[in-house]
């Protein structure tokens, strides 16, 4: 069993209906049938939801996948439509609320990857593929790939594991076209996102993106880009043969699995609160990769 540690009750705002509590996002729809998105604190690891929260982290989502939508633009649409918080919403939500056009969603993550680690080393060492795409021999954690490949995987509810699949069964899903369109734009975004991140000593490994359709146009939705949905290494630490240094949440992960935790995450237990210097730790990776990616200071 896993999912929420302390599932949170939604917020209340008059003229927005709650459809949905997620990971992180809290989904509501206001009057005109727009969708708003709400970015809360809350953190996951090991498919669980854990009960402490890190400080100004939707914030740093929120506008982090802004800064990339504009870089993007050229590229593909988004789904925003503004950043105010709805009247009568709590003050709480200034920055990190989106109001969004209301997308017919593509039921697929849609993965990219330049790097070899997670789950697709762990298929690699198995395999030597990656969602029956064959890789060189040779490779280690951390590798980079001859050429970015798309990894798709299935959406999972919370709590359960995102599934790899192949792209034949992306198309069987979806059809052949449109799973063309969404392996063409998901490397397309992804180039863009890796050329820019190296532009500032950063490394892009991989990365998940949400699509919808808007009639017959593609749309990027979600969030892009962000700590939460990528992998973000150091350049200058990059080391194959080992697990990287990297701008997300593996100080809650490397605290978690320590003994100091006194957790057994094979265990139906949930996991414990995290200690300050955890909260700490994490929220300052997330800042500082807003901070290097956009070269702007964190307010």
């Amino acid at each position: 069993m896993s999912g929420f540690v302390e599932k949170p009750e939604p917020v209340q705002v008059p003229g927005l209906i709650h459809l949905h509590t997620g990971k992180v996002r809290d989904l509501y729809r206001d009057g005109d049938g727009n969708l708003v998105m709400v970015a809360s604190d809350r953190i996951s690891a090991y498919d669980w939801v854990l009960p402490t929260e890190i400080p100004d982290k939707g914030r740093v989502l929120t506008q982090l996948s802004l800064w990339w939508f504009d870089q993007l633009a050229d590229l593909v649409p988004n789904h925003v439509i503004g950043t105010d918080a709805p009247a009568g919403a709590p003050a709480d939500w200034a920055g990190r609320t989106l109001v969004c056009r209301n997308l017919d969603m593509v039921p697929v993550e849609c993965v990219a990857r330049g790097y070899l680690t997670g789950s697709g080393l762990a298929e690699y060492e198995q395999t030597r593929t990656v969602c029956g795409l064959a890789l060189p021999e040779g490779l280690v954690d951390g590798s980079e790939l001859p050429a970015p490949i798309f990894t798709p995987a299935a959406k999972a509810e919370v709590g359960e594991h995102d599934e790899n699949v192949s792209y034949e069964e992306v198309a069987r899903t979806v059809g052949a076209e449109t799973a063309a369109l969404l392996r063409q734009t998901t490397l397309a975004v992804y180039g863009r996102g890796r050329d820019v991140a190296r532009e500032r000593g950063i490394l892009l490994a991989d990365t998940k993106f949400e699509f919808g359709f808007a009639g017959e146009e593609l749309v990027i939705a979600d969030e892009v880009l962000t700590p939460d949905s990528s992998r973000f290494w150091p350049a200058d630490e990059w080391q194959p043969g080992r697990a990287q240094p990297s701008y997300d949440k593996q100080f809650v992960r490397d605290w978690l699995t320590s003994p100091d935790s006194g957790w057994d995450r094979r265990s139906e237990t949930p996991p414990p609160a995290l200690p300050q210097q955890i909260v700490d730790a994490t929220r300052a990776k997330y800042v500082e990769a807003y901070e290097r990616l956009t070269g702007q200071s964190w307010a």
